[in-house]
């Protein structure tokens, strides 16, 4: 099953990192963000990758051209001009790197992948999100449904600390919870090819006419997910990541 990451948008609320690159490549714990997506997917078994790019392009593109110089030691012989790596990278995946536009919207996106995807399911996800989702038990998950889309419902962490108040006393702080109610759409989708029909053009914004229509057909179900998950929208949100990843030798989203 293949692996859609949506990797063109511009990221203008991280402007501090994606005025020179594209937010999939803003970087936690020295490596991008978007390899650690791909990480997730590939504790799993699913090595098949399909990049959407847009914004950028060519950061993405040169990075995984170059993936094994970049994450290996080498020597290189100058008189020979050839190279020896000393440590070569195990991952085993296979990544296609296709121009979807730069002002495509993000069903525009996944529309112009039709012909690389074909007619089975595939899956599908943002390139700013990280999340400890069993994505055998999603895909088994959507199977069982038998619907056209499967989402991922995740309950995002408070921007603010949260505070237990008796009279004028602080009884108990928590410094961003987990908020207790309301899902969001978290990513991590699972696709019937069926989904190609809900899509108009590169205009189409897929959280907004498509998953609704979808939701009115009764065609969308929810994966519900209470683990670790955190998109990255703003400096605050990568200072988390960066904490997340530092805190242990494994980082919480392959847990």
């Amino acid at each position: 099953m293949k692996v859609v990451i949506l990797a063109g948008g511009f990221g203008t609320r991280l402007a501090e990192y994606t005025d020179l690159i594209p937010k999939p490549m803003v970087q936690i714990g020295g490596e991008p963000i978007i390899s650690h997506i791909m990480k997730i997917y590939s504790k799993f078994g699913y090595k098949d990758f399909c990049i959407a790019l847009g914004y950028k392009s060519e950061v993405i593109k040169r990075y995984f051209l170059d993936y094994q110089t970049i994450n290996s030691d080498f020597t290189v012989n100058l008189s020979t001009n050839s190279v020896e790596f000393h440590n070569k990278n195990v991952n085993d995946w296979k990544i296609s790197l296709i121009e979807t536009g730069k002002n495509s919207m993000t069903g525009g996106r996944l529309k112009k992948l039709k012909n690389f995807i074909g007619n089975n399911p595939f899956m599908m996800t943002y390139g700013d999100g990280v999340a400890n989702v069993n994505i055998k038990k999603l895909v088994e998950f959507h199977k069982k449904k038998g619907k056209v889309a499967t989402m991922t419902a995740v309950k995002p962490r408070s921007r603010y600390g949260m505070l237990d108040l008796q009279s004028n006393l602080v009884k108990n702080f928590e410094e961003k919870p987990v908020i207790g109610q309301g899902w969001i759409n978290g990513g991590f989708f699972v696709f019937n090819p069926d989904i190609f029909n809900y899509l108009k053009d590169e205009n189409s914004i897929l959280e907004k006419e498509p998953l609704e229509r979808l939701s009115r057909e009764g065609q969308l179900a929810a994966f519900k997910h209470e683990g670790f998950w955190q998109c990255m929208d703003s400096k605050k949100d990568k200072d988390y990541l960066e904490k997340s990843f530092e805190k242990s030798q494994t980082p919480p989203w392959l847990i």
